[in-house]
């Protein structure tokens, strides 16, 4: 699912937050299947806030607020290798590190600007105002050599933050792909969670090594019907779309309901193009006609 729609708080998001955190609280492999759209990726993202990690430059500007990122995400290209995987998610893990050194860097920074004009000010004292040839000059302390090697080893203190790496569209994985991950989470202390289809756990355990160190499976659902009912009453719609007030017609919201199956990301479609007809046609309510037209012009398959 694309990550720019906007996340809802939804009881599969829920059970999959719960899913999570028990991984890593317990230092298991896990695994989650559902069929497409339902928002396994947009979950998995929100729950890493990944997309904040990237936002964020690690090396300029302040620290974000909030507690530190310790979730990877990583979702792996159609073509992969064991090495290629090893590389993006060391790669990955360091982005972590980086950002949760940033205060003590920031801090670092400001400390070495303050001594650094300390010096220079003085340097300006001992050249025009120092008596050379009675009195030694004045050395000052800290140095900045000092102060910079502390922070440094302070810097390096702070350990990778990686406490639970998430894979989306673990499908991709082949056995040698699958043994590197393993090896990833054999080497340290952390949760790991594969992201797939449906049967991903039925092909996984063709691999009794990687199988064994299972210790959660979460099949991730579609939206149930009242559950829907609520989103739409609650005026939940696609991030930028304008829909009129509920409440609708009962045989629209039935009708949307029936249409979706309570796959998130055809609702999404959906409401989008029910927007488009209302807003085409002049149309003050939703009706059964606008969402049957809606309909109409989306690919209906396994959204």
């Amino acid at each position: 699912m694309n990550s720019h729609h906007p996340i809802v708080e939804t009881l599969e998001h829920r059970r999959f937050t719960e899913f999570c955190d028990a991984c890593r609280t317990y230092q298991y492999i896990g695994l989650c299947y559902g069929t497409p759209g339902v928002g396994k990726t947009l979950s998995a993202r929100t729950y890493s806030q990944w997309d904040v990690a990237q936002a964020t430059m690690p090396w300029s500007g302040e620290p974000r607020e909030g507690p530190t990122l310790a979730t990877v995400f990583y979702t792996p290209s159609v073509v992969n290798s064991p090495g290629l995987i090893s590389r993006d998610i060391r790669r990955a893990r360091h982005t972590l590190t980086l950002l949760a050194r940033r205060p003590v860097q920031l801090e670092k920074e400001a400390r070495l600007e303050s001594i650094r004009q300390r010096d220079q000010a003085h340097e300006e004292t001992v050249r025009y105002r120092h008596d050379w040839l009675r009195e030694p000059i004045p050395e000052l302390e800290p140095t900045y050599g000092e102060v910079a090697r502390d922070y440094t080893k302070k810097e390096t203190q702070i350990p990778d933050p990686t406490s639970l790496i998430v894979i989306d569209e673990a499908d991709r994985l082949r056995m040698a792909s699958l043994e590197q991950v393993r090896a990833i989470f054999d080497e340290g202390q952390i949760g790991l969670i594969l992201i797939g289809m449906p049967g991903l756990e039925k092909r996984v355990a063709r691999y009794p090594q990687f199988y064994s160190r299972i210790g959660f499976v979460h099949e991730f659902r579609p939206l149930g019907a009242t559950e829907v009912r609520r989103l739409l009453a609650e005026r939940w719609a696609p991030e930028g779309v304008q829909l009129p007030v509920p409440p609708w017609a009962d045989e629209a919201v039935a009708a949307i309901i029936r249409i979706t199956g309570g796959n998130f990301r055809l609702l999404n479609r959906l409401l989008t193009q029910i927007a488009r007809i209302l807003e085409l046609n002049a149309l003050p309510r939703v009706t059964k006609d606008a969402v049957d037209a809606a309909r109409e012009s989306l690919v209906i398959g396994q959204a």
